[in-house]
């Protein structure tokens, strides 16, 4: 998907809704689209959602964004160096709490250089599912979504029936789930817990608001349902398989720049698979197994 990049409203406050407000970062590129965007929840106290990349020019919109208000918590959905990095900084300048997910680092993050995780994220509190942050007129609630990231959370707020998805849930592309951290089992299983919710609209990290969040939802499972069956053909017809021959064969027209990504993506699916008893690894190679 093409971005004119002289037309995106990078810096800006937007007002998406009489309590939520949108800032996007300047930094697009294949696996963030226009870029991170962050969320600044409430109108007299605030709560910041994901701030985003530590680069001045992002932070200074966030200093516009929220000038002359009080910062209540600082909210990160996970530890991406796209989502978290702005948070120690503004919670110097403001004094608000880092609060949110729980922080995690690996050596391997895939080939998503762009999205490494933050070592330097330090909350003040970590929030397990159901519990919740409030300021003035607004509420926000933890929802545990692992699956992109095994610390990943979408933040409720209670009053306007409203989900942040963070990157479980995209406006504009299906998730990376990526080994080792990423588990597509654990994914499935939070796809189906936002299904069972009855939010009337998402807020993702990345892509627009989305009004029909169910039906997104049912949309992406559906997906990923159909990436494994396309798996299970391919393996069937040539007897084993690589992943690259894998994702050469069911990512044709899809940005190469992606491809290492999508390929983390079907080594997901494969071990999902595996610990159904569908393949098993054979070398470099994948295999089924008889049923």
């Amino acid at each position: 998907m093409t971005v004119d990049l002289d037309m995106l409203p990078t810096g800006e406050l937007q007002i998406l809704s009489p309590l939520v407000g949108r800032v996007l970062a300047p930094n697009p590129s294949p696996f963030s689209y226009t870029g991170t965007q962050s969320y600044v929840v409430g109108w007299n106290d605030v709560a910041v959602i994901d701030p985003g990349p530590d680069e001045p020019a992002h932070l200074d919109a966030l200093r516009a964004a929220i000038r002359g208000r009080t910062v209540r918590a600082i909210m990160c959905t996970h530890t991406h160096r796209d989502h978290s990095p702005a948070a120690a900084p503004l919670a110097r300048e403001t004094g608000a709490p880092i609060i949110g997910c729980a922080p995690l680092t690996l050596e391997d993050d895939g080939p998503r250089a762009d999205a490494a995780f933050d070592a330097s994220y330090r909350p003040h509190r970590v929030l397990a599912d159901g519990e919740q942050v409030a300021g003035e007129g607004w509420t926000l609630e933890a929802v545990a979504t692992p699956g992109h990231t095994s610390n990943h959370l979408c933040f409720a707020l209670i009053e306007e029936n409203a989900l942040f998805t963070g990157d479980h849930i995209m406006g504009w592309s299906t998730t990376v789930v990526s080994p080792p951290d990423g588990d597509m089992t654990a994914y499935m299983a939070s796809l189906q817990k936002l299904i069972d919710r009855d939010d009337a609209i998402y807020y993702p990290a990345h892509g627009e608001a989305v009004d029909t969040p169910q039906r997104l939802a049912r949309g992406m499972m559906g997906h990923r349902k159909s990436r494994e069956g396309q798996i299970l053909r391919h393996i069937a017809a040539q007897g084993a398989a690589h992943i690259g021959d894998m994702v050469a064969a069911m990512y044709k027209g899809v940005d190469p720049r992606l491809h290492g990504a999508a390929g983390r993506s079907v080594l997901a699916h494969l071990l999902d698979m595996e610990n159904r008893g569908l393949v098993r690894p054979s070398g470099e190679m994948w295999e089924g197994v008889a049923q």
